[in-house]
């Protein structure tokens, strides 16, 4: 039998089967059931110039914790984001950075240390957002 000559509505009998097995909740994986809620953390981190800051060490912990829960770094842009259990809880975020001096536009080997902290309350599944001004 020459393949060409298919007939049409085998192609259609296909997606319809698999459209009804894709789409029907009983069919689909257990995935959905695991589904975890959640509150964000979405910060950035500033330099002493008011620029976003690279590569900021974050720690966000529960307050009155002293080790922290999480530890990340602020991207390009400055930007840090932590998923957190749904609130309500209150969370400290402290960022911490190392940067070399500049002189007559060189590197010095003189290192500053610059350092925030800012205080954040998630009620609920939510976002909150944070801006750290680093500074000495």
């Amino acid at each position: 039998m020459n393949t060409s000559m298919r007939p049409p509505y085998r192609s259609a009998v296909v997606a319809v089967l698999a459209v009804f097995l894709f789409s029907n909740p009983s069919y689909a994986g257990k995935d959905q059931n695991l589904v975890k809620n959640y509150g964000l953390i979405f910060g950035t981190a500033y330099g002493p110039d008011d620029h976003p800051l690279y590569g900021a060490k974050v720690e966000v912990y529960p307050l009155g914790k002293k080790s922290p829960r999480w530890e990340l770094f602020s991207n390009h842009q400055g930007e840090f984001a932590q998923r957190v259990p749904p609130g309500p809880a209150d969370y400290v975020v402290h960022a911490t950075a190392d940067v070399v001096l500049m002189e007559n536009g060189r590197q010095t080997h003189k290192k500053m240390r610059l350092k925030a902290e800012g205080k954040i309350h998630i009620e609920r599944e939510e976002r909150k957002d944070i801006s750290l001004h680093l500074t000495e």
